[in-house]
């Protein structure tokens, strides 16, 4: 008898082979084999002319979603009926989720069996629960599958009926979500609360103390009977102590004044107190607490985070990565106390077991909590883990295992020094046993570490102990504003909030930076002028969708539909064709908005407005002969704007460059000018003899205030030669890139970098130094370079060594840039170097035909992303991180081709649709600093005079655009448009 199981990914499908009897056959469907349309073009023929056809819902007919095989998928979905055809079962093993049961319900649409079918779950794969839910199968969940359509379908009307609006009115490429857009205004609202903080500054008094030769500090905590004030006290609205507070200020002078009247008296301990605390672990993970904890200890985005998850999942290290529940099993939870008997001895053992009792409302994504997969517990040393995989199978590892380990205990000193009239109070803790701290303390990298810095040890003191004074400081203090977001608080905001899923957080998050809503800047998410305006106008016109009760009850209500409490039909209808529905509301407002309105903001304290463009943020005032308008560099946020920056940039746009003096060698002069990447400095005048001036920009911790001349020769001097390498000869140079200064060495044709460290000056740096950082072993940004699982040896074209490698879909040949994966029948010891060149020699010709047809293809990468908004975009097959100048390159062909293949009559109605969407949309163009036509290399990539990454401009496209638009293509109007909302609504990533 044969069975074919059908599971998402290649690497899942791998894994699970091993543990399946003889006669089950495994094959991957890659995600998601149906979906509604992305773009006109996979909209079918018999109802491409129908209007409810760009929705890809038919409202009319109680919401019935088209569904279409995208055009990548057609090869996955033939080769899977093939499959089907010699087998006598079929078992649909997907995720035990919503998305997974979403997944089997279309493949049982698609593959129509007639053979008897299953569906298998499981939250693990391991041998034991692979033959577990062998033998558990059930049917398909309808509820869940209609609770997923829902969302899909809600998902759905909010992005494709809000987004083409943003386009009209503020700027193309903009998108709109059900998440998304509460996701953004919390940031918003976090920005604004930053510019309307008022800064407050109070003084107070250090002391250190000395008994028995042992030193501590203390702190001013009273005077006079009365509390001193700290920054809890200040109204964050004025900078001023908050009404009703009985504090005593000091100032500076009073502090000092202080210091000289106490510092001679006599100290003495007046009171003592010890209090015990005991400290509970953690619970085990959940997707929103992983995502939490990686981003604060590993410095992983969530979206990292859940990549590298699923990876740790499908090979078997992990049991399920997306779910609710702090549940564990009985056999998990053996299996950690295991594991600390082990490790750390019976004492560290809680005296019972303890289980986790899920708090979250919506808690239904699975049932159990992310731990390591398995009755036993691999520890992390034995895993064969590395980089990434490692560090976070480390902390799930440590996570689930604290969980049952004894409680910490601890014991808080405090200790009142008296002084005439000031009390001073000295704290300190003592750690009376660790319990979980040994494997496990929040926010920390090394427990052992951490139960040191935990501590803070005080001498044997009781009351009436005298007490020498060895120093006493004023320090001054400043209240500081609300923080910004980091992706680990905003998660924790999101799910405390009841928004969304968590499963769904990752590519919320990625999908507000991609869109340019937010940028990503020492963790901290920063929102942009961008975000302020579409806030702003969600905000005024369409409050619902961005207030974070009526969203959270949104969920509420689909997970009510999930469990049948409610139903799904009169829901989608209430909220979107009802008399408040978002059909109408949209149709009632859209005329109202005015587009010069909806691209403006105004800050408080400024006098210019600014202007959401084009070609980014600008200012624009009023001036003599007409307005003057000026860029924002794109790393000048609106919460740091102010009065100062905005002369600033104005002055330089209506007097010029500020001079800096002049070259001590051509007598040119220098100037220092600020463009939309930041300052930089300019050698000479633009003119028609010099149409591309000498340009730097400046790297990070220069000030353009403090810039010397000698400091500008410096930069414009640009890369500089050190020496050459005595190896090769090639010569050895210091330069400043788009990632900031660097060493390159140059030997032939191949180039050799490194970047420079913080501690290293690019104007001064030497060729001993150059040498020792080209001689430390090449890292990817963010990962440790992969050691190979083995090495075949030289290839005997290049004598370039050709090795194994371990990858997410199992092992592969790598020579040079070839990649291969190893046959599924054979094994890495045994491949020899003939057999390794013959197979990279296939994936040669492979690539090469490829490569010929690329330009042809819009298929979209290999994984369905998972977000839960209907983002308008475009074509999904542009790439996301490309430079500016080849993203031009690309958007050039991509026109010519539309050309060739568009008759006369679609032509004519694109000329009509570009003029229209141009009058709808932007209309007012930030004057650039400097020349747009002129050009220099500034971080080492092209950009024109104002520090605008070249090609940006061309054919009148957005400069912030991430995808592959064309003002003739964005407009919801126009029936021949080849790109249309791009949808990355709830499908997952499920195809790794």
């Amino acid at each position: 008898m044969s069975t074919l199981v059908i599971v998402e990914s290649p690497t899942k499908a791998k894994t699970i082979r091993g543990y399946l009897p003889a006669g089950y056959h495994v094959e991957a469907s890659m995600g998601h084999v149906r979906d509604l349309p992305q773009s006109a073009s996979d909209i079918p023929a018999a109802v491409k002319g129908q209007d409810w056809a760009k929705l890809g819902v038919n409202v009319e007919a109680d919401f019935e979603p088209l569904y279409i095989v995208p055009k990548d998928k057609k090869k996955v979905v033939k080769g899977l009926k093939e499959a089907l055809k010699t087998a006598d079962e079929l078992v649909l093993a997907t995720d035990e989720d919503r998305e997974g049961e979403s997944i089997s319900w279309h493949l049982l649409q698609l593959l129509k069996p007639k053979v008897p079918t299953k569906r298998m779950v499981f939250h693990e794969i391991t041998e034991e629960a692979i033959q577990e839910a062998l033998s558990n199968c059930r049917d398909i969940d309808d509820q869940l599958v209609h609770a997923q359509e829902t969302r899909r379908i809600l998902d759905r009307l909010v992005g494709y009926t809000l987004s083409p609006l943003l386009w009209k009115k503020i700027a193309f490429g903009l998108s709109a979500g059900r998440v998304q857009s509460v996701s953004v205004r919390l940031l918003v609202r976090r920005e604004r609360e930053r510019r309307a903080f008022h800064k407050g500054s109070y003084w107070d008094l250090k002391a250190t103390l000395l008994q028995e030769k042992t030193a501590f500090e203390a702190k001013l905590v009273t005077l006079g009977g009365v509390k001193l004030a700290t920054g809890s006290d200040f109204d964050e609205s004025t900078g001023q102590i908050a009404a009703g507070r009985n504090v005593v200020l000091l100032g500076e002078t009073e502090a000092q004044a202080l210091q000289e009247r106490l510092v001679a008296q006599p100290w003495a301990v007046s009171n003592l107190e010890d209090r015990s605390s005991t400290r509970k672990p953690s619970p085990p993970f959940t997707t929103s607490t992983l995502q939490q904890e990686s981003n604060r200890k590993l410095k992983m985005s969530a979206r990292d985070t859940m990549r590298t998850a699923q990876g740790l999942y499908e090979r078997g290290f992990i049991t399920y990565m997306r779910t609710d529940s702090v549940h564990l099993s009985q056999q998990a939870i053996a299996a950690a106390r295991s594991c600390v008997e082990e490790k750390y001895g019976a004492e560290y053992l809680s005296p019972q077991p303890r289980q986790y009792s899920t708090k979250s409302k919506g808690a239904q994504e699975a049932h159990e909590a992310i731990r390591p997969a398995g009755s036993t517990f691999r520890t992390p040393q034995d895993t064969g883990l590395s980089g990434r995989d490692l560090q976070l199978y480390d902390l799930i590892w440590k996570r689930t295992v604290a969980c049952q380990m004894a409680e910490a205990r601890q014991t808080h000193i405090t200790v009142t020094v008296q002084v005439e009239d000031a009390e001073f109070k000295a704290t300190g803790k003592r750690i009376d046993f660790p319990g979980f701290f040994r494997a496990y303390v929040e926010g920390s990298d090394d427990p052992d570490a951490a139960l040191e810095n935990q501590e803070v040890v005080l001498p044997p003191l009781k009351v009436g102990d005298r007490l020498d004074c060895q120093d006493l400081n004023p320090i001054g203090h400043e209240t500081q504003p609300p923080a910004r977001y980091t992706e680990a608080s905003l998660v924790k905001m999101l799910e405390s909030e009841g928004i969304g899923r968590p499963s769904t957080y990752a590519s919320i998050i990625g999908t507000i930076i991609d869109r340019g809503y937010a940028q990503l800047n020492n963790n901290a998410l920063t929102p942009t002028f961008t975000a302020f305006a579409v806030t702003g106008l969600l905000e005024q016109h369409f409050p619902d969708l961005v207030d974070t009760s009526f969203t959270a009850k949104m969920e509420e209500t689909l997970d009510h539909i999930s469990t049948g409490e409610a139903e799904w039909l009169p829901y989608l209808r209430q909220f979107y064709s009802g008399e408040t529905g978002l059909d109408g509301q949209v149709k009632q407002r859209q005329d109202q908005i005015d587009p010069n309105e909806a691209r403006s903001i105004m800050l408080e304290g400024l006098d210019a407005v600014i202007r959401v463009g084009r070609y980014g943020a600008y200012l624009e005032v009023d001036g003599e002969e007409g307005p003057v308008k000026a860029s924002i560099p794109h790393d000048l946020t609106p919460a740091d704007l102010d009065v100062e920056q905005v002369e600033l940039l104005l002055k330089q746009k209506t007097e010029g460059p500020e001079k800096l003096g002049f070259h001590s060698e051509t007598a040119e002069p220098i100037y220092i000018l600020i463009g939309p990447y930041g300052p930089y400095v300019q050698l000479g005048d633009e003119s028609e003899e010099n149409k591309k001036p000498k340009r730097a920009s400046l790297p990070k911790g220069m000030d353009m205030k403090t810039i010397t001349v000698e400091e500008a020769e410096g930069l414009l001097s640009l890369p500089r030669l050190l020496g050459v390498h005595p190896e090769t000869e090639g010569k050895i140079q210091a330069g400043l890139g788009r990632f900031g200064p660097y060493v390159v060495h140059t030997n032939g044709k191949e180039k050799d970098y490194r970047s420079l460290k913080k501690e290293d000056d690019i104007l001064t740096v030497t060729l001993e130094r150059a040498l020792e950082l080209l001689a430390q072993p090449k890292r990817g940004r963010g990962r440790k370079a992969a050691k190979p699982l083995r090495e075949i040896g030289p290839h005997p074209d290049d004598e370039e060594l050709v090795a194994i490698y371990d990858g997410p879909y199992g092992p592969y040949i790598k020579h040079g840039k070839t990649n291969v994966s190893v046959p599924e029948d054979e094994k890495v010891d045994t491949i020899t170097i003939e057999k390794a060149i013959a197979l990279l020699a296939t994936k040669e010709t492979t690539k090469g035909k490829k490569k010929s047809t690329k330009s042809k293809s819009t298929a979209k990468a290999g994984t369905d992303t998972d977000t839960d908004t209907d983002t308008a975009a475009t074509k999904k097959s542009t790439a996301k991180t490309t430079t500016a100048k080849k993203t031009t390159a690309k958007k050039t062909t991509a026109k010519k081709t539309t050309a060739k293949r568009t008759t006369t009559k679609k032509s004519t109605a694109k000329k009509t649709t570009t003029a229209k969407a141009t009058d709808e949309a932007v209309t007012e163009v930030a004057e650039l600093s400097g020349s747009e036509v002129n050009s220099a290399e500034i971080n080492g990539t092209e950009i024109n005079g104002n520090g605008m990454e070249k090609g940006a401009e061309s054919n009148g496209e957005s400069a912030t655009a991430k995808t592959k638009t064309t003002q003739s293509t964005c407009t919801s109007k126009a029936k021949t448009t080849k790109s249309a909302a791009t949808d990355s609504s709830s499908t997952s990533a499920k195809a790794s």
